[in-house]
């Protein structure tokens, strides 16, 4: 059994708020080439290689749905690490529940409950601000978007189509990043207090954990993250997704915009736990 770290996050709740912002201003434009590759959205461009022309899109201005995104993104990966290492901390301080709850289950219990609150509370906006990088729709805000999908697709519970995906990606995702960063913090040698370089090696050694937790989290969830925003473009339940994802593109949708996935899922999920080390480092030492 694995010895988990003690939480810092009772003490620092505003760092983490802090680098889950950072890490969703750093990301947007990688997250709108990943929405665009995985949606199966195409961007029309005589002037450069089809390859070439979503990054261009999604690096370039109109950022639509830029504020609500990042928003989005800030509160839900700050909730979800800094309910994690909470929870943990709750789980792990009683003798009681020392009796009766594992290590490994204390680190797992508290983001799988948070994520699948944080997905459900955020399915809106996630569809509606994927639905807006469409470079062939015209609308122009969340709100819009918002409006559009609950007057043309079913009501107000098609706001919420697309969660039993958006769970199944998210949920092991989160799981797997925060058990992976556990185990990393265990398992890297800790830096000598009494060299003259301690803090610059406290900062290598979080950014090698935090990388390896953004990439294993990332790696697990695209096939996931394929069907979700096929759903959203479609409009089809899970299954039947599903069934049309296999019977146009067999299993080569499990690949789909996985590059571009991998970077705009481990990016994000690496630079909030690394910045939120270096925050409560920085915020420690002041």
């Amino acid at each position: 059994v694995v010895n988990m770290a003690p939480s810092q996050a009772k003490e620092y709740p505003l760092e983490y708020l802090l680098a889950s912002a950072l890490a969703a201003i750093i990301n947007y434009p990688l997250w709108r080439a990943s929405a665009l590759a995985q949606s199966g959205f195409r961007v029309a461009s005589s002037s450069m290689p089809p390859s070439l022309a979503p990054y261009v899109y999604a690096f370039a201005p109109p950022y639509k749905g830029m504020v609500a995104t990042v928003f989005g993104m800030t509160w839900a990966r700050a909730a979800i690490f800094w309910g994690s290492d909470r929870g943990k901390e709750v789980l792990t301080s009683s003798t009681y529940s020392k009796d009766i709850i594992s290590p490994v289950v204390a680190t797992i219990l508290p983001p799988l409950l948070v994520s699948t609150i944080v997905q459900c509370i955020n399915m809106p906006v996630v569809r509606a601000s994927i639905t807006l990088q469409n470079p062939q729709s015209n609308l122009t805000n969340v709100w819009a978007s918002l409006k559009h999908i609950y007057k043309t697709q079913g009501g107000i519970s098609s706001l919420w189509h697309g969660t039993s995906a958006g769970i199944l990606k998210a949920v092991p995702k989160y799981c797997t990043a925060v058990m992976v960063k556990d185990y990393m913090e265990t398992k890297l040698p800790r830096p000598d207090q009494n060299s003259t370089s301690y803090e610059r090696d406290r900062l290598f050694r979080s950014a090698m954990k935090s990388a390896t937790a953004g990439v294993a989290g990332a790696a697990l969830t695209n096939p996931l993250d394929v069907i979700r925003n096929e759903m959203f473009k479609t409009n089809l339940s899970l299954l039947e997704t599903v069934k049309k994802l296999w019977r146009n593109e067999k299993y080569h949708f499990l690949t789909r915009g996985m590059t571009k996935n991998l970077i705009a899922v481990s990016v994000p999920v690496g630079c909030t736990i690394f910045f939120t080390d270096a925050l409560i480092q920085y915020s420690s030492t002041v």
